[in-house]
């Protein structure tokens, strides 16, 4: 009885066991069902937005106007629609450089790029702005016309990936526009004549790095590498060379609240911006120019009023690189800052400040387009350069900068010692004295600064002065050297040993150079419109009208006619400060060896022997340049200046007479006791008197258009061809022994007869065929010894090129500086055409039976030594002539 109640009850609690289990099964498989069957929460969709950062190697940049978002090597802007067609500047520096030849830290061989970026439908366009074009926004019909034929073209496009999560901005990616592949935002030079570069970029090889964004601007950093060739005219020096860059790029947005622009003058060197205005009065196109000049405004306005002389609301302000030599960085800062002193006198005070990079900011760039900087190039080139970039719309200067070269000092050097050793002892060495280094330092930064400020070269202000002026310890004392140091002028080589208290080196500041700043900076607190100004301004200048000491001279490059407006030259007579300057090079090569020691190899004199050999050329040059030659100025009606003025007949007949002596009697040239010191060479003066003697059988396309033009008493094409030949032709006129530089003058007035006189089956005249544009542009030699070459390139290639080479040189150089401006500003005088007044042909025909007759005449009689040559001079001749 007992077992069976035990195995019921044993029955009963299993049983209990499987139906809790069942139970419990039942209510799990209920569970799973009301889960399938219950609604679900909603799971969050990624948006475009978030969906090109999420989980990727994602960085951000976030600044006032725009976002940058860098992300697994790609770069993508995130612009506001409310600055969708807002202008904006994208310029490109170099950080980092493998070659500093080719891309130098701190300089920007590109102009900004001036573009906006435009929004429709889905895509993103990039424009270049065309910002010549001015006119009055409210006028219903030219609005129109600049609608349909003036609109930004676009450059670029881009795919609009998402819009901001508040739609109030769009991103696309612009990783191919800072990869290198943006010609127009390329590091790297192309180079100036002779030498150019050509650059693939290898686009495998460039990575963004370091992102910024801040109020107005945003910068973006690039790793480049490129392969570079070097060309030497035709001829290739090196190929797919590796190069590899480290470029700042800077998108800058512009303000709406635009700066009020200046109109140009042409009797003020300033460097333009050009416009074109369309309007309903008079003619609908109208060309004009914009002084380019930094935004210059009073803090205290009404203190200004009450003639204080005031701060002004935004300083220029420079940042001195920590990289320059410590002996260096008093002398550039004065130099930049001396400015001051002309900011002044209008009623401004600490306009320029010269500020050490910070090194407490991070936010600090020097390359990035917002800041100024003065840096320091560690490159063999003897030079230095202050270029500037501003806003198209306006003329605004918004950036500038200053590179110093490290052998700037070389050029100073040498500046000194062959300009003023004849009265400076200090300078007698190899090395200058750290006070007139410091002071030569602060000339040249000075003069670099004047570029940034707006003012350009002024070539003619030197000729302001009567050479006698400049052995004045007064005179000297109170003006320097010259007017501007913004002209060419150097140092004072017209100054005489014993010439007591005479300074040597130009002005802190000239004249002209405050009286520019007084026109382009004077701010005028109750004018109204531009207009207004422009009288004002406009009456400043004509006051100064046929003052030589106010006169601007455009520098010459494409045409030489003006001998008063010559680079590297002094006083108002070149022959009077040519006979000065030969008499203190005579004395200076004299004691070079004397002077120069601790030089075993005679390298060193050897250099300064090149540069006193281009001194003698120069002053000859400046003086060859008067035969023909004609004063140019920018004369408005009604004012004492000319348009131009031929340099008087005495002057040019002078002229001939003086250079063709100097070339028939500079032996001197060749000392013995310092040419003996160098290694094998040629004489010196053989090269010399080839060139000037060159230059002497061209420039009579000159004097075609000096004589023509003046009415009174011209110097007619007879009488110089008639100097010419009694100059060149002396030895034998008055049988005397020939000199070298006799033989030189003779044989380069002959062969300029080949090339005119042209023999076909008998006597015939052909005209030359000497194309304007080259014959007017100044020869190779000339680049270099006038300082046109400013990179150096020329004057280390120079020895290397052929005659050919040279001659495609000069021919491409008249045709680029035609095609492109060369960016000085009002450019230049062109060539200008005579052949329909040209009558050279006649008179080298005239010429060739005189010397003809001569040398037949004089062959019997003449030394015996020079009748060889005079004998080959009578069968070239025959031969022109077509005589057996």
């Amino acid at each position: 009885m007992k077992r069976w109640m035990i195995l019921l009850v044993t029955v009963a609690l299993v049983g209990s066991c499987f139906r809790n289990a069942s139970a419990s099964e039942d209510k799990k498989k209920t569970t799973k069902e009301e889960e399938k069957t219950a609604p679900r929460p909603p799971v969050k969709k990624l948006s475009k937005y978030e969906k090109l950062f999420k989980g990727k190697a994602h960085e951000m940049a976030k600044g006032g106007f725009m976002t940058l978002h860098k992300v697994d090597g790609k770069l993508y802007f995130e612009i506001p629609l409310k600055v969708m067609g807002r202008d904006m500047l994208l310029a490109s520096a170099t950080t980092e450089t493998s070659d500093n030849t080719i891309a130098i830290n701190g300089y920007k061989p590109q102009s900004p790029m001036h573009i906006c970026f435009t929004l429709t439908d889905s895509t993103v366009h990039m424009r270049r702005v065309n910002a010549r074009i001015n006119y009055d926004a409210g006028d219903a019909r030219l609005q129109q016309i600049v609608a349909q034929n003036f609109v930004n073209p676009i450059i670029e496009a881009y795919k609009v990936l998402a819009f901001s999560p508040d739609s109030s901005a769009v991103v696309f990616d612009v990783t191919a526009l800072f990869n290198g592949g943006e010609a127009a935002l390329s590091p790297v030079s192309e180079g100036s004549y002779p030498l150019t570069y050509t650059a693939s970029v290898n686009r495998s090889l460039c990575s963004l790095e370091d992102i910024k964004a801040f109020e107005d601007n945003v910068s973006i950093k690039s790793s480049l590498s490129y392969s570079v060739s070097a060309k030497l005219l035709t001829r290739m020096l090196y190929s797919n060379r590796p190069l590899t860059i480290k470029a700042t790029r800077t998108l800058l947005l512009l303000p709406e609240d635009r700066m009020r622009p200046r109109y140009s003058d042409a009797r003020m060197g300033v460097f333009l911006t050009f416009k074109q205005q369309i309007s309903n009065e008079g003619d609908q196109l109208q060309y004009y120019t914009l002084a380019n000049r930094w935004r210059l405004e009073p803090k205290d306005v009404e203190a200004f009023k009450r003639g204080e002389t005031v701060e002004p609301v935004k300083p220029i302000v420079f940042y001195m690189d920590p990289l320059f030599p410590e002996l260096w960085k008093e002398p550039l800062r004065m130099g930049l800052m001396r400015w001051n002193k002309a900011f002044e006198k209008i009623g401004f005070k600490n306009v320029v400040q010269v500020k050490d990079f910070p090194t407490d900011n991070p936010d600090f760039d020097p390359d990035n387009l917002k800041y100024s900087c003065i840096r320091y190039v560690p490159s063999a080139v003897q030079n230095a350069m202050g270029p500037s970039w501003v806003d198209p719309v306006t003329g605004e200067i918004l950036n500038a900068s200053i590179l110093v070269y490290n052998d700037v000092v070389k050029m100073l050097t040498s500046w000194r010692f062959i300009q003023t050793a004849q009265v400076d002892p200090r300078v007698r060495g190899k090395r200058l004295p750290d006070d007139v280094l410091k002071e030569a330092l602060a000339y040249v930064v000075s003069h670099e600064m004047g570029h940034c400020l707006g003012l350009m070269h002024n070539m003619a202000a030197s000729s302001a002065f009567p050479v006698d002026s400049l052995r004045s310890a007064k005179f000297t004392r109170e003006y320097g050297t010259t007017p501007s140091i913004m002209d060419y002028a150097r140092f004072n080589y017209v100054a005489q040993p014993g010439d007591k208290g005479v300074r040597l080196t130009p002005p802190d500041l000239g004249v002209y150079d405050e009286f520019v700043i007084k026109w382009l900076y004077s701010y005028f607190p109750e004018s109204t419109s531009l207009k207004e100004e422009t009288r004002v301004l406009e009456s400043w200048i004509d006051a100064k009208a046929g003052d030589p000491m106010y006169r601007f001279g455009k520098q010459q490059l494409a045409s030489r006619y003006d001998p008063s407006a010559l680079e590297e030259d002094l006083g108002d007579d070149p022959i009077k400060a040519g006979e000065y300057g030969i008499k203190n090079l005579k004395y200076i090569l004299s004691n070079l060896n004397k002077w120069i020691q601790d030089d075993e190899t005679a390298e060193y004199r050897q250099v300064l022997y090149g540069q006193i050999v281009s001194q003698y050329s120069r002053y000859l040059q400046n003086a060859a340049y008067c035969i023909g030659g004609i004063y140019l100025n920018d004369a408005k009606d009604g004012t004492a200046a000319k348009r131009y003025t031929p340099v008087p007949k005495a002057k040019q007949k002078a002229a001939v007479a003086w250079v063709i002596g100097q070339l028939q009697n500079n032996e001197w040239l060749d000392n013995r006791e310092v040419c003996s010191k160098f290694g094998l060479h040629s004489k010196a003066s053989a090269t010399l008197n080839s060139a000037v003697a060159d230059l002497l059988t061209k420039i009579y396309m000159n004097v075609t258009l000096s004589s023509y033009l003046e009415e009174k008493n011209p110097y007619t094409m007879a009488e110089f061809f008639n100097d010419l030949y009694v100059g060149v032709w002396d030895a034998a006129i008055r049988n005397r022994k020939l000199s070298h530089g006799d033989k030189v003058m003779q044989k380069a007035m002959v062969n300029m007869m080949g090339k005119s006189l042209t023999f076909i089956g008998g006597n015939k005249i052909g005209l030359t065929a000497i194309s304007a544009e080259v014959a007017y542009a100044p020869s190779i030699q000339e680049i270099c010894l006038y300082g046109l070459d400013e990179t150096g390139t020329i004057a280390r290639y120079s020895k290397e090129l052929t005659e050919l080479e040279a001659r495609e040189g000069k021919a491409y150089m008249a045709e680029q500086m035609r095609l492109s401006g060369f960016g000085y500003g009002y450019g230049w005088q062109s060539p200008v055409t005579c052949d329909a007044i040209d009558e050279s042909t006649t008179y080298y025909y005239d010429s060739a039976l005189k010397i003809k007759s001569l040398l037949e005449r004089g062959i019997v009689t003449t030394n015996p030594a020079d009748k060889a040559h005079y004998q080959a001079m009578l069968f070239t001749i025959n031969q022109m002539l077509g005589v057996n």
